[in-house]
């Protein structure tokens, strides 16, 4: 004879919707809220909440027309000027005009003439810890 236990109760395995995600992520990232917290308020384990926080960052998950809050150490858009070239207007043989990269740190970085872009990527990847900007 085989036993079937039937089990009452919520199930286990929820489906949340992203307009769900966003808003436990949202109020996640509020001013002196933990994780911890939020996880214990709607019921859910605190990786899942921190999983989402990663895909909202990296654009897995769309956080719609307006962007989320975010605390002070996420990654956002820096300020991007062109500054007028203080070279003089004609320009070497062979050149093909020059880049200049500020980084947080402090770091700069000018590039003139022709680089090849994987090697340009390893530089600014090397300066940036290897961290994507």
């Amino acid at each position: 004879m085989t036993t079937v236990t039937v089990l009452s109760g919520p199930e286990r395995r929820r489906r949340w919707t992203t307009a769900e995600k966003l808003r436990i992520v949202e109020e996640s990232l509020a001013p002196g809220t933990s994780v911890v917290e939020v996880a214990r308020r709607h019921d859910v384990h605190r990786n899942l909440v921190t999983a989402w926080r990663r895909q909202v960052r990296t654009g897995v998950i769309a956080c719609g027309p307006e962007p989320l809050t975010r605390r002070g150490d996420d990654v956002g858009f820096a300020a991007v000027s062109i500054a007028p070239d203080r070279q003089p207007l004609t320009a070497p043989s062979g050149s093909c005009g020059a880049i200049e990269i500020e980084f947080a740190a402090g770091a700069r970085m000018r590039i003139t003439g022709a680089v090849d872009a994987a090697t340009l990527s390893a530089v600014v990847a090397a300066l940036t810890d290897g961290r994507p900007r």
